[in-house]
């Protein structure tokens, strides 16, 4: 039986958490986030460029102080130029004051900047991690050989990469992250979740195809967390609830193939 959780930062959280790049700072969004955390979410995720900043605004002034069993993670320094130390102190001061906190629980270098030596944007994102502003360190869209370059600046807890039924060219990282415990997180994980194999295997299950792809993600790897992107509670809830269904074998390899 697959896990159904999985430790992150020394508090076990569900494998399936919520994607929110979406997300506006409304009353209604408010209380959707609300909602999602009562539902079971235990991971939110976030950005500093998401919805121009209200995404990470929203969350804050929903759920700050954060419980201690809920992780939100956001990320910085996305286009050429922002991973640059200047640049990238600002996006982590506006991302802590939005959120409403003194403490990240996860930040991702959102991309490697190309602009920007590695070194530079990583003695920055140290500083904020030894001074106990940042709680783990994450990088985003990146191969198994620029993982092992940052790994020799910093400690890695997460990998977030776009992967899912209908995009498999991050096979080797999804590999390397089982094998070295490091959580991996696929966006868009609900693309290619259409088609009528699918939907002939999800009637088997009386599932969503929906729960089904996320079903395979969660069997593809241990350290696999999908953050599929919703507004809807009841989605929420029907997204949670593929952690309650094991794929047979031959389903699974039917979809693998």
């Amino acid at each position: 039986m697959q896990a159904r959780t999985i430790d992150f930062g020394g508090v076990s959280v569900p494998r399936v958490g919520l994607g929110t790049n979406r997300l506006r700072d409304t009353p209604a969004n408010r209380e959707f986030l609300t909602a999602a955390v009562d539902a079971g979410i235990g991971l939110i995720d976030t950005a500093h460029l998401y919805a121009g900043g209200e995404s990470e605004a929203a969350i804050g002034a929903a759920l700050a102080p954060f419980a201690p069993d809920l992780g939100v993670a956001t990320k910085g320094a996305y286009h050429p130029g922002e991973g640059s130390p200047d640049h990238l102190r600002v996006q982590l001061e506006h991302s802590l004051e939005r959120l409403r906190t003194n403490r990240i629980a996860l930040y991702y270098a959102h991309r490697l900047d190309p602009e920007t030596p590695l070194e530079d944007t990583f003695e920055v994102l140290n500083e904020y991690r030894d001074a106990d502003r940042i709680a783990n360190l994450g990088i985003s869209e990146v191969s198994v050989e620029q993982i092992e370059r940052v790994r020799e600046l910093a400690p890695i807890a997460a990998v977030q990469n776009e992967y899912n039924l209908g995009e498999r060219m991050w096979d080797e990282v999804v590999d390397y992250c089982a094998a070295e415990g490091i959580l991996f997180v696929p966006f868009y994980p609900l693309h290619g979740a259409d088609g009528p194999e699918l939907q002939t295997i999800a009637d088997r299950y009386d599932a969503s195809p929906r729960q089904v792809a996320l079903a395979w993600l969660l069997r593809r790897s241990p350290t696999t967390l999908p953050i599929p992107g919703t507004l809807s509670i009841d989605h929420v809830r029907e997204n949670l609830a593929a952690l309650e269904l094991e794929l047979s074998d031959d389903d699974y390899a039917a979809l693998s193939g």
